[in-house]
Formats: C-alpha cells, structure tokens, sequence
C-alpha cells in the first residue's frame, strides 16, 4: 500500500514523498514523481527518515524525572500519571502567579499546520490558560520585516520561473544543501549564476562565479551594484515611475556607496564590483534567491529590505524570472488565527521571545516564567548563549514539558517527557515556503507504542483540568479544514498537493522610502547597517550541514558518521598568524563560551572569517557547541537572532592547556 505525505521539516522545499506500507508498518519511503518540485527525489538526510521513525531509542512512553536536571535520568509513568502531575503543577503554578508565568516554547522542528509550527494548534490550550505568547524570532522575522517595508510583502517571485533567468545570483543561500530542489530550475534555466557567499560552498563550488563579501555587508554591496546600473544609465526608468515611490531620496543614497566605498566595505576588489554590476546592468530577467543567513545579524532585516530594492532599479520585478525569492510563505492565505484562536485569552498577555530564553528564564522583565513546554524544539542545541540557556533549564523551580521524539539535549532537563508521533503516524497539513505548493499528509501507519499526535496530548490535557471550551477538542480534520478554508481540501486530500496562486509583488508600489518603517522607529530609506560584535578575531559562520537539519538527525548514527568531528574552517593567513595546521584540535570561543573542534586551514573561507556548522548535540560533543558563543542580540527589525553577526577567538588545543585551562563542557557548567 502507497500513502502520500509531506515532509514536515524546516526546509523551503516542503516535499511530497510516498510512503510504502506492508502489514502496518512503513517499509519505504521515496519523493513522489508527480510533485512538481520534488520529481521523486528527497535529501541524503530525509532519506534516513525512517531510521528515526523505526529507532530502538525512540521515546514511546511518557517519562517522568528521577535524577538531577541535566542527568537524563527517568522513569517509564503512565499517560494517567503524567497528565495528573501536569495538571497539578499548572493548576497551582496560575493560582499563585497567574497564567503568564507559563511559556509555550514552540520550535520548528515539525512545519505541519496541525501538529506542529509553532504550536498553532497546541495554542489554543495555551490561549485558554492565559499562557504568554510565543514569539518565534529564530528563523526568518527579520528578513521578513525588512521585505514587507520594500514590496508589501514577503512573498517574492514563484521560485519556478527562475528557470526563465538568464542570471541568477544566489546571494547568502547554499540551496545543494539547504533545500536542493530549487537547483532543478536553476539548471533548466541555463542562466549564468554567481554565489555571493563568505564561505566557497558546495552551491558556490558549481556556480559560474563565486564573490565572498564579508559577513553582514550585503546591502552595502547591494547598493554599491545599483551604483554601477545608474551610472552606466540603465535602470529602468518607466517601472521607476509607474511602481516605485522615493526613488530620487533612494538614488541619492545609492550614489554614495561608489565601487571604492562598496570595496572597503565588503573586502572585495573594486573591478569584480563593476563587472557584477555591469552584467546585472545588461542582463534581463536577473533574478535574486537569498535565504535566512544573511538576515541573522544586527543588519539582517535592513539586508533583504535593500536586495528586494535591485529587482525595482532594473525592472526585473515586472519580469517573468526576475525579481527576488526569499520565502513564499507570504503567498498562502492560511487561517491561522482561526487556528490559533487568540480570542480565548481571558486578558491582555506579554509575549516572549524565542531568542530570548535565556533572559527570560533568568532575568525576567516580567512574570517570573514558572512552566515551560518546550513543543518540536531543542533550544539547548538550537538558541544562543547556550550556557544561560542550560543555566536557566537547570532552575529546580521551573516546571519542564517536553514533547519529544528522542532524549535531546533539552529533554534531558525536563520534568516530563511525552512521546510524540512522527510524520507517517499522524494527520497534517504542509505550505512549503520554497514554493507556491500546499501538500497533504495522509496517516499511513499506527504509532509505536504510548506516542500521541501533540493535538490529542493537548485535548487530554485540556480534559485533564477540566476546560470545557469546545474548539479545544476538535479533530485533525477540523483543525486542517480550518486552516484549510481557503482551498479545496477535498481535491487537496485525494491528489496529496495543490499549487496556489502567487499575490502580487510588490504589493502596491515599490518603497524605497516606508512609512512602515518610518513608524517602526527605523530609516525612511532602504540602506546598509553595519555588523554590531564587538568582540575581537575572526567572524564565525555557523552554516547549516549538509547531515543535519538544525538538530534533528543530531542522533543518526549513520548521519553523525558522514558529519564527523565538529570542524571549524579557517583561512591560511589566519591559520598562520594563530600557529595552526590543518587537522589541529583547536578551541572557538569569546567571553559568553566556548567549543572544541578540528581545524580545517583552506582557502574555502576568505581571511578574517571562520566558519563551522550548526546541528550538533551537545552531549555528544563534549558538552557545547557552535551556539555556546553565540549572543543573545537581537538583529534590527523584527527581534530576530545573530547567529553570523558574531565574533571568537581560535586557539590551538593542546593537552598542556587542556590541563590548565577549563574545557568547554566545565565552561558550560561553571
């Protein structure tokens, strides 16, 4: 038997794949052919998926805490047992402090409308005990933000038609990694293609042309490529008039960031500066994909709201496979405030950011947090500061849920650990935000075990302490019909995907001057904000793997095995004036942590930056990783994080200082 369903993870592509079923259980798992994006083929890491769902480490039993946070040490409870101690604590936890005191800490690690993203379901529980909201500023909000001020928007072009481009920059993105099916039309376009990219990646590896500027300087290259169009007189002056507003204010600014500004700026030569914005200046439709990278440092939001300027210079916006694609989430018309059902709140409640865990757990501004349910996240493996994160886990005085697959570094500091169920066990819905396709997810097998779908753990505990509010305990199939109202479900259901119709972009006129922005406290004009670390030695990029997706898969035998030791990448003039080879162990670290990891001396990055990868657990590599250096900042629009706006110092580790000097992991626990 063969059922369709989606791959829920936090990647643009949103897969349609096809589960094979033999005696209840599922025996394959492989892309389906008829999906437009996906043509059959899944990642080297969703090719694995099934290894997690048939794990012999798999939680399948609710778990209940029995040594000290940190430990990992539990006891198998019943579901009875472990909803009447929820229960109890939150009871008593609202009495006396009320229902902010509560934090539904909701992650990425599932996108599904029903199961997972952000917990929009799993809300309306929270809504009704009067929890604090959850503000999810990880991933994209900056970027986001800083769109909506230029085209209305964050929508962008349908990523299809860049296989219409005659030139494509892939600026900040590694799509071979990160979400492979976009290269299909990349390919079908024949179009030239340059990677804009501080560290040489597999993507820029098979471009044309590789630029590597320095970290958080993109606008001003941006700026400086429109500098060489109008200088040469070829923007285009009809879309300028008839779909812009504030282009003579943004020209002014765009005139001062000549090719020897913009050189000094981002480290690269005046002339590639000139060549690249020549060839934009000539060729037409040119097309932008960027991903969240560049938008995670104090400058990010301004970054994308300067890029999606470009596309408004040479008209490509009115073009078909011109213009930018950041994220076509801004396309679909989703309820979900239908879904998350705000209007169950008894009061006004304060939000808390998802960046922000470790203040919020240790210095509160607010409500001392009391309760925290941590929802398809691994915030030990996943937020900055990764020490205050722990340190705030580890409060005896705060009650810990965890709603989990597999005993994570964060599971390990609960109270409670409930099994939740996996893709192929549950109802869901998906809206990739690497294309204009919803896609449908069809049970397909019983779950293992005691595991729940986190909507029926939810509706027992609504249950449990006796809530009586209805839209508590709607189905799966009442939750995707409301999210779903805008779409033929029915049609949706029986063919597994359904492509939408893209909105207009810009929505209205081009704002190169916003009055959003204006009123957000922030520049009229579309500009360049400088990187904000203050630290001293080389910027550490912490790019995704190619074996991990954030942490999930950090438990994969096989997955670990390909990844290897954690490695961090240094220039050879940099590796030189540090004393250190390549194959060295050597230290990264800044005064918030530190982690351990073998040196790579290779050309790949360009002097003055480092660069690792993220998705690690830290119990498996001596007790931190890249995040344990990483600041709780937030970037200029939207409160989003700084994972690339972040400055360490490398040394090399050698058994002498080993014995002197506190190993990461001490660090951690200092």
């Amino acid at each position: 038997m063969k059922i369709l369903g989606a791959c829920p993870l936090d990647c643009p592509d949103g897969c349609s794949w096809v589960v094979d079923v033999q005696d209840g259980k599922a025996v394959g798992l492989r892309g389906n052919k008829e999906h437009p994006v996906t043509r059959g083929a899944l990642c080297v890491k969703v090719n694995r998926y099934l290894e997690q769902v048939h794990s012999p480490e798999r939680i399948t039993h609710p778990l209940r805490r029995v040594g000290p946070k940190g430990e990992g040490r539990f006891e198998r409870i019943t579901w009875d047992e472990a909803l009447d101690e929820i229960a109890t604590r939150l009871t008593g936890i609202i009495a006396e402090h009320g229902g902010e005191a509560i934090w539904p800490f909701h992650g990425n690690g599932s996108l599904g409308y029903v199961q997972g993203l952000e917990g929009f379901s799993g809300r309306r529980f929270f809504n009704a005990l009067g929890s604090s909201l959850h503000e999810p500023t990880i991933c994209s909000i900056a970027g986001n933000t800083g769109l909506n001020y230029t085209l209305g928007t964050a929508g962008g072009m349908d990523p299809e038609d860049l296989a219409q481009s005659k030139l494509i920059l892939l600026w900040g993105t590694n799509p071979l990694t990160t979400g492979h099916h976009i290269w299909k039309f990349i390919q079908d376009s024949g179009a030239y293609t340059v990677a804009i990219d501080p560290v040489r990646s597999r993507t820029a590896e098979r471009c044309d042309e590789h630029l590597a500027p320095l970290p958080g300087t993109d606008a001003a290259l941006a700026l400086g490529l429109m500098h060489v169009i109008v200088s040469l007189g070829a923007e285009d002056g009809d879309f300028l008039a008839e779909h812009t507003e504030g282009w003579p204010e943004f020209r002014s600014r765009v005139e001062e960031y000549t090719p020897e500004r913009t050189a000094e700026i981002t480290g690269l030569p005046v002339e590639r500066i000139v060549a690249l914005g020549e060839r934009i200046a000539r060729t037409r439709p040119t097309a932008i994909r960027v991903s969240q990278g560049i938008q995670r440092h104090a400058g990010g939001g301004m970054a994308l709201r300067t890029l999606a300027c470009l596309p408004g210079v040479t008209g490509d916006w009115a073009i078909p496979g011109g213009g930018l694609h950041y994220s076509t989430s801004g396309h679909f018309e989703l309820d979900v405030e239908g879904l998350s059902r705000h209007d169950l709140l008894p009061h006004p409640v304060r939000t808390l950011s998802m960046t922000r865990m470790g203040e919020a757990l240790l210095d509160p501004a607010g409500p001392p947090v009391k309760a925290l349910f941590v929802i398809a996240a691994n915030p030990v493996g996943s937020n900055p500061d990764q020490r205050r994160v722990i340190e705030g886990l580890a409060r005896e005085d705060l009650f810990t849920v965890v709603l989990e697959h597999f005993q994570t570094d964060t599971a390990d500091y609960a109270d409670i650990v409930l099994p939740a169920t996996m893709q192929p066990e549950h109802l869901d819905v998906i809206a990739a935000y690497g294309n204009l396709y919803l896609v449908w997810n069809e049970p397909a097998v019983a779950p293992p075990g005691e595991c729940l779908p986190t909507t029926e753990t939810f509706r027992r505990l609504a249950h449990r302490m006796g809530l009586t509010e209805p839209a508590l305990f709607e189905s799966d199939e009442e939750l995707a019909n409301q999210v779903l109202k805008n779409y033929d479900i029915d049609r949706l259901r029986a063919e597994g995907f359904l492509k939408i119709e893209p909105k207009p972009v810009p929505q209205g006129k081009l704002q190169f001057v916003s009055a959003r922005a204006v009123e957000d406290g922030h520049d009229p004009l579309a500009g360049y904000t400088p990187p904000a670390d203050p630290g001293d030695g080389l910027v550490l990029i912490s790019a995704a793997s190619h074996y991990f997706l954030n942490s999930t898969f950090g438990a994969n035998p096989e997955l670990r095995r390909r990844a290897g030791e954690p490695r961090v990448t240094i220039h050879p003039d940099d590796a030189a004036a540090r004393g250190i080879s390549d194959g060295d162990a050597v230290t990264v670290g800044n005064a918030r942590g530190s982690f351990d990891a073998i040196a790579t001396v290779s050309d790949a990055v360009r002097p003055g930056v480092a660069a690792t990868e993220k998705g690690r657990w830290a119990k498996h590599t001596g007790g931190a990783t890249v995040n344990a250096t990483i600041a709780e900042r937030d970037s200029d629009y939207g409160g989003g994080a700084v994972f690339h706006d972040n400055r360490v110092v490398i040394t090399p580790r050698t058994h002498a200082a080993d014995d002197q000097a506190p190993s990461a992991s001490s660090t951690l626990r200092a």
